[in-house]
């Protein structure tokens, strides 16, 4: 049981440095977006991961030839897949704004990261005919509730504070949240395709806790060749927006930028670096009641950030009374998920 709460916990501090990340980032001055967004996954995506998996592996070139190339390519197109995903979050934002785009989003990849990986393994039925699966599965249908209500009380402060979205468009905001979140859910794929690679790390000694992580370079790899395509594809044919404005400013500018950008970057990887912890305390036959864990604690841990940085300051009391609402039902959602497993 005591394996089960770290592990529950160990996903909370992975959502919670994923609700934040963005804080550093939004202070980036006169660098376009995707300057801003291409310096950060740089750290994120590539650097990161791999300076890790330089700590634990000594000799790449002999640990990754055990990796058939089926599962090498499976995770690296789950990351690609990802990485869309990504892609169609921003345009989700710009057509439902930011509280129903992020709620619904994730309520889609919540459902479809969750349940479709037992399923293509054939295990789906044994969870409804166990009860401790049957718990399990009720936990994620309250953290869908729960995500629901903090998605409700997100959009009256946005009304409240008159920040909706001009360009509002329910039908075409429902559609690209809808493939956002499908899409968004290939990193869950590309964690189940890293199988091999968890089993290497564990037949060479590597701490449990530690195994999953040498995968996550070549799943964020697919995931960054897409966004750093859609990065500079955008700054080449976007006459308003220029790499070499953005790094023309005095050095110092550049420094204080670079070094938020890459703070954001880095406290985005280490969400999945606790993800891994958090993965490693799971029982094995739950595994697929991780990403519920991390994409419930996402939205909880953002409405704790936004209390925390005033955001919700000036929105009257039915808001936030929803929005703690909300945070209470993801917490039991995750107590009711923590009783099927035990």
């Amino acid at each position: 049981m005591s394996a089960i709460v770290s592990g529950i916990g160990w996903h909370l501090v992975g959502a919670a440095s994923a609700a934040s990340f963005y804080a550093p980032i939004s202070k980036v001055k006169k660098w376009s977006w995707e300057t801003t967004w291409a310096f950060a996954g740089l750290f994120s995506w590539i650097i990161v991961p791999w300076l890790v998996t330089s700590f634990l592996i000594d000799d790449f070139a002999s640990f990754y030839s055990v990796v058939d190339s089926k599962a090498f390519w499976g995770m690296f197109l789950c990351g690609a897949m990802w990485g869309i995903g990504n892609v169609n979050y921003g345009l989700t934002m710009r057509y439902l704004g930011m509280s129903l785009g992020i709620g619904i989003a994730i309520g889609v990849t919540l459902v479809v990261g969750t349940l479709l990986p037992p399923i293509f393994r054939g295990e789906f039925g044994q969870l409804l005919t166990t009860s401790s699966g049957k718990i399990t599965l009720m936990g994620v249908c309250v953290a869908l509730i729960g995500i629901g209500i903090v998605t409700y009380a997100g959009h009256q402060k946005e009304k409240a504070l008159g920040t909706t979205t001009k360009d509002f468009n329910l039908k075409k905001g429902l559609f690209l949240a809808v493939m956002c979140g499908i899409f968004s859910s290939g990193f869950a794929f590309g964690l189940e395709a890293a199988a091999p690679i968890k089993n290497a790390s564990l037949a060479l000694g590597i701490n449990p806790l530690y195994a999953m992580l040498p995968s996550y370079g070549i799943i964020m790899g697919g995931g960054a060749l897409v966004n750093m395509a859609y990065c500079f594809i955008r700054l080449a044919i976007k006459p308003e927006i220029s790499m070499r404005d953005d790094l023309s400013q005095p050095l110092p500018s550049l420094m204080i930028n670079g070094l938020l950008a890459a703070t954001g970057g880095i406290m985005w990887y280490l969400q999945f670096f606790f993800y891994a912890w958090g993965e490693a305390s799971i029982p094995e036959h739950l595994s697929f009641v991780n990403w519920m864990l991390h994409m419930s604690g996402y939205v909880l841990c953002g409405g704790i950030v936004g209390l925390l940085l005033s955001e919700w300051k000036g929105v009257g009391s039915r808001p936030v009374r929803f929005l703690c609402l909300g945070m209470l039902v993801i917490v039991g959602a995750a107590n009711i998920v923590g009783m099927g497993m035990a």
